[in-house]
């Protein structure tokens, strides 16, 4: 079960809950966080050494993490927020896009980006804009993560962007506009639950899902999808937020602690989940899998099917604001580097 739950983090992460207890422990606040990752991931022992450290830190703070998508998926998750069922969650730009649109500014703009250290200084610079925005909207950002590339993994072999033409492509199931705009684009997409990923893929249903190669080893993907295209088709992008009202019971000089502690915790999971992803290819490859590189003529001709796109995601799947700032501030970033 935790596998397919996995699987609903991508493709895709996760939060945090806080309620005044019976008046027997007084003060005490407990946060629930609810995530999606899987017990004993990098992900969830993180998070386990984030509860330990709240326990310690003055104030009486509790932190109860929910790993394995026991409150759902991450679009439930966001409703339980809403009623106050949960206060928190470690989601990915999918989840986190029902709370603010435009934090999808990073990671659905396929092609875009050249490496993660582009990926980094880009979500360095939106943040203060996409955390003002959460604000506003109610939350308070813990930390942010990306957590390496999603790259496509199929039943037959994938190499040319023509070839994906041909085949049926997993999407989040009631993403309209994506699925109206990939039609529009000659592909075909399948609306799915993620939990339908892998029967989807043995019946032939789809036949081919860009995940991040950590949810597909977990998901055991690879046994029926034995393709992985080496393309870094787009980063997976995801936060840690908790509810303001939650958040603002806590003491100050208290959350100055468990902020801190949050951001550590933030790193450990971006940078263990960067490198549980390569051991992830490479353990999928020792049962089987079929790692097709790119050439760089090829890659040419995805970068320039994904361009195609664009003019639909703006505005569609990602506010025109929010898209046209992504794109300035990393033809800014070039244009720099360039001249040094």
């Amino acid at each position: 079960m935790w596998q397919k739950n996995l699987l609903r983090l991508a493709l895709a992460m996760m939060t945090c809950c806080g309620v005044l207890p019976a008046a027997a422990a007084e003060k005490q606040v407990r946060i629930n966080l609810g995530t999606l990752a899987p017990r004993g991931s990098v992900y969830h022992q993180s998070l386990q050494t984030m509860v330990e450290q709240w326990r310690k830190a003055a104030g009486g703070v509790k932190l109860v993490v929910y790993p394995d998508g026991t409150q759902g998926s991450e679009a439930d998750m966001v409703r339980l927020m809403n009623v106050n069922a949960l206060q928190a969650g470690l989601l990915t730009a999918v989840g986190l896009s029902k709370i603010e649109p435009g934090v999808v500014g990073l990671q659905y703009a396929p092609m875009l980006f050249r490496d993660l250290d582009e990926v980094d200084a880009i979500q360095e610079q939106l943040r203060p804009m996409l955390e003002k925005r959460l604000q506003e909207k109610g939350y308070e950002v813990l930390f942010w993560v990306n957590a390496g590339w999603v790259r496509y993994f199929s039943r037959q072999p994938l190499n040319a962007p023509e070839e994906l033409k041909k085949m049926k492509i997993f999407v989040w199931a009631g993403d309209v506009v994506q699925m109206d705009m990939m039609r529009k684009a000659g592909y075909g997409p399948v609306g799915l639950e993620t939990g339908d990923i892998l029967p989807g893929l043995k019946t032939g249903l789809i036949n081919t899902a860009a995940l991040p190669p950590i949810f597909a080893l977990a998901g055991q993907l690879d046994m029926n999808a034995p393709h992985m295209l080496d393309l870094n088709w787009a980063p997976l992008v995801g936060a840690c937020v908790v509810k303001k009202d939650a958040w603002d019971k806590i003491p100050a000089e208290t959350r100055l602690l468990l902020r801190d502690s949050a951001t550590t915790a933030g790193k450990e999971i971006q940078a263990k989940s960067r490198v549980e992803g390569d051991l992830a290819v490479e353990a999928m490859k020792k049962r089987g899998l079929t790692v097709h590189p790119v050439l760089p003529e090829v890659e040419s001709q995805w970068r320039a099917a994904a361009e195609l796109l664009y003019p639909d995601i703006r505005g569609q799947l990602v506010p025109s604001d929010i898209f046209d700032e992504v794109q300035r501030l990393v033809k800014t970033r070039r244009t720099m580097a360039q001249q040094k």
